[in-house]
């Protein structure tokens, strides 16, 4: 089994490769792209211009135009799991979490690249490629998530989906073993300059045509008691359309 979860990583991290090395063009430049003005005093390696998704049969690229460097900034160390921060950009979509192999009708669906120097959670892939699996959080890596409204995480927060004690959800395959909504599927992001993409391989079955998307930049944080809600949206940096309204369409 563990052998067969492997091989199929691979074969989406290949096909993540193929596709993001096609020379995109940016997002900001794209028709049908959700647009963003520049905003003052937002970071600006978070600042987003453009959100835009594309398709190709049952590769979608996902990625977005930052007013600085994406990719450039990454979280402080707080020297441990409990209550360490968590930076990330990331694509809401209207998909079910049933399209990637999560419990179907359980929240918002979306993918997200991220940093993290105090934990790792992507056992199946070494990013940093030093032979230790298990020390790379750092390195920006893709994660599916689900979201929910989550009033302990503050009002109107949003958290990634707790799996309470006792409970055995639908889960992906790759799912690294938090007792949250969680996958690591191994789809590496490509940084260039102001630009991130991240390809995503989904299986031939997922209805994707018309699935609608948005952008988001944000910072999380892991509960400092690593206890529901285990990791939370603390900061919201910028919504490419300003009210998480999805209007982008593939």
């Amino acid at each position: 089994m563990r052998i067969s979860l492997i091989s199929g990583a691979a074969l989406m991290l290949a096909a993540g490769a193929a596709m993001a090395g096609d020379g995109h063009t940016p997002a900001v430049n794209q028709d049908g792209a959700v647009l963003s003005a520049a905003a003052e005093g937002t970071r600006a390696a978070f600042d987003i211009l453009a959100a835009h998704a594309q398709r190709k049969g049952n590769l979608v690229t996902f990625h977005m135009t930052t007013n600085g460097a994406a990719g450039t900034e990454v979280p402080e160390a707080a020297g441990a799991v409990g209550g360490a921060g968590v930076l990330s950009y990331v694509w809401p979509t209207s998909l079910d979490p049933s399209a990637v192999g999560f419990e179907g009708g359980t929240g918002i669906l979306a993918l997200a690249a991220t940093s993290h120097p105090d934990f790792d959670d992507t056992p199946l892939f070494d990013e940093n490629q030093d032979g230790d699996p298990a020390n790379d959080g750092v390195v920006w890596h893709s994660h599916w998530v689900v979201l929910t409204p989550t009033e302990a995480c503050g009002p109107g927060a949003l958290a990634v989906r707790d799996i309470p004690e006792g409970e055995e959800p639908q889960l992906p395959a790759t799912w690294p073993g938090f007792p949250i909504f969680l996958d690591s599927p191994g789809f590496s992001p490509v940084f260039d300059g102001p630009e991130i993409a991240v390809t995503a391989a989904f299986g031939r079955g997922v209805a994707l045509e018309g699935a609608a998307y948005d952008g988001v930049t944000a910072a999380l944080r892991v509960n400092a008691n690593i206890h529901a809600p285990l990791l939370c949206v603390t900061d919201v940096f910028d919504v490419a359309s300003g009210d998480l309204s999805l209007p982008g369409k593939l």
